[in-house]
């Protein structure tokens, strides 16, 4: 005779949580444990650890035939969450208790302790859309950001205890998005000259820009896409829960409210830099979601890892597409690169000799295709400073804060003006609003024309200076964009007299 009960709880595709029901099977015959329903080697290898938290939890482990469905069974589960549902299943059936209709999710040390999982702050938005409670690891604490019922649990012990209704276990609280310290690695007052490029990083950051750098080595360019970090406003709750998904997906710990910032070295792989794998998994583009990818040293990369960040610049999203599924990741960032104008660095450096030879200089700088380069806002040449400049005893605190409060204003604009279409920033205007928002007189239409014409500028190109224009206009306060704020964009996106090497 053979005795069935089911046990629900959840899995994650992509960065969206599912339903998934934990039917346990406990009949006669030769003692056996096996798990179905697309299981992978870390769900597979979850009856050992079972086993042991059952028993060292205090419970009886029945030695019978147990067989465990994890329906649906038509999609791969991944990951630690069964352990304590299937555990539930088992006890339930030897200490004859019915399960109550809550959500578990959580993995089992071999003493029966719970450890936190990957994914929950998804899992807890679905629980909390379908309005049904949850059970969590105590370390699981993000989920009280999210705001969805339920309890948090120490143990196995403490999990039947609730069920039973021998205990009260701590409730998941709705708790409030606190801003970690704003403890930035650097910031613009901590920089001298470069006055010029500092506009245009302003500029960047009110609208979300994307932004090339090339200069001589020790030119600043690092130090001045750090700093941005520290003029850009923190997440709203809305983007934080965004963020706070992928990040739990992946596994990452972060400062809540700060903006991220990812840095990722030049030799990553194509999967880890656009996500994927087997079982799909973020990457860098998702992981810098609402904030900044860095990257430095933007020749050094591999030529197919840097032609893959295309199509997440345009789309602003990532879809990996494999036999069985379909995923798609969130990537809306601002990319900031930087490199050197030449393998030694030195070419255009009036202070050093370029010992380059122009074909070696193509080469170089060839490693970055056209399409590429044209996604583009910005190409600022970053010179080097001069001893005067080094050394110079200007005052620039109170810079950083001036910067942070021009962004602030410019960047509420763009949230009054695009509240009602679906984002956020000038720099995420789609083609189809291009008559709404970004409409210019005859003037400006015919300095386009003549930019067109002169700089050989592609459509994409004229867009994103009309974006930028828009930027500065809402940096100025203005309604319109006019005459200046073209000229200024135009002068932020020509980049002839060096990148026509191409």
């Amino acid at each position: 005779m053979s005795e069935i009960i089911k046990v629900f709880s959840a899995g994650v595709l992509g960065i969206d949580a599912y339903d998934v029901q934990v039917e346990v099977d406990v009949s006669s015959g030769i003692p056996s444990f096996n798990i179905v329903g697309l299981p992978d080697s870390a769900v597979r290898e979850s009856r050992d650890r079972v086993k042991s938290a059952i028993k060292n939890s205090g419970f009886q482990f029945p030695l019978r035939r147990i067989t465990v469905n994890l329906a649906p069974a038509d999609i791969k589960k991944e990951g630690s969450f069964y352990d304590l549902p299937i555990a539930v299943g088992i006890i339930s059936i030897t200490e004859r208790f019915s399960v109550a209709p809550l959500i578990f999710v959580g993995e089992l040390s071999l003493d029966g302790k719970l450890k936190p999982v990957r994914g929950i702050v998804s899992i807890a938005m679905y629980a909390k859309e379908k309005k049904a409670k949850i059970v969590v690891p105590a370390e699981n604490r993000e989920v009280c950001f999210v705001g969805a019922e339920g309890f948090f649990a120490e143990n196995l012990r403490d999990v039947i205890s609730l069920i039973k209704g021998e205990r009260f276990l701590p409730e998941i609280k709705k708790e409030e998005l606190k801003l970690d310290s704003e403890d930035f690695e650097i910031t613009f007052d901590d920089i001298v000259g470069h006055k010029a490029i500092k506009r245009a990083l302003l500029i960047g950051a009110a609208g979300g820009h994307n932004i090339l750098m090339v200069g001589p080595p020790g030119a600043g360019k690092t130090i001045l896409a750090k700093s941005i970090l520290s003029i850009l406003p923190p997440l709203s709750e809305e983007e934080e829960l965004e963020v706070m998904r992928i990040y739990s997906i992946a596994g990452i710990s972060r400062k809540t409210g700060l903006r991220p910032f990812r840095a990722p070295h030049y030799t990553i792989s194509d999967v880890a830099m656009i996500g994927g794998g087997s079982i799909p998994r973020p990457g860098e583009v998702s992981l810098a979601h609402r904030g900044i990818l860095f990257l430095d040293e933007l020749p050094e990369f591999r030529r197919q890892t840097l032609e893959a960040l295309r199509i997440p610049l345009e789309d602003r999203k990532v879809v990996v597409s494999r036999a069985q599924r379909t995923v798609s990741f969130p990537s809306s960032f601002q990319i900031i690169c930087a490199m050197n104008p030449c393998p030694c660095g030195n070419y255009k450096n009036p202070e050093k000799e370029c010992v380059c030879s122009l074909s070696q200089i193509k080469r170089y700088i060839s490693k970055i295709s056209g399409p590429l380069l044209d996604r583009f806002d910005m190409y600022l040449e970053v010179p080097a400073l001069k001893a005067e400049e080094i050394f110079s005893k200007s005052e620039s605190r109170g810079e950083t804060k001036f910067m942070r409060e021009k962004v602030l204003q410019a960047r509420e604009i763009q949230l009054r003006r695009y509240k009602e279409f679906g984002f956020l920033l000038n720099s995420e205007v789609p083609p189809k609003y291009q008559k709404d928002f970004l409409t210019v007189d005859t003037e400006c239409e015919n300095i386009l024309k003549m930019a067109i014409a002169k700089f050989s500028l592609s459509t994409r190109g004229v867009f994103r200076i009309l974006k930028m224009a828009r930027t500065i206009a809402d940096l100025e306060g203005e309604n319109n964009i006019k005459k200046e704020h073209i000229l200024e964009a135009l002068g932020l996106r020509k980049a002839e007299a060096f990148f026509n090497l191409l």
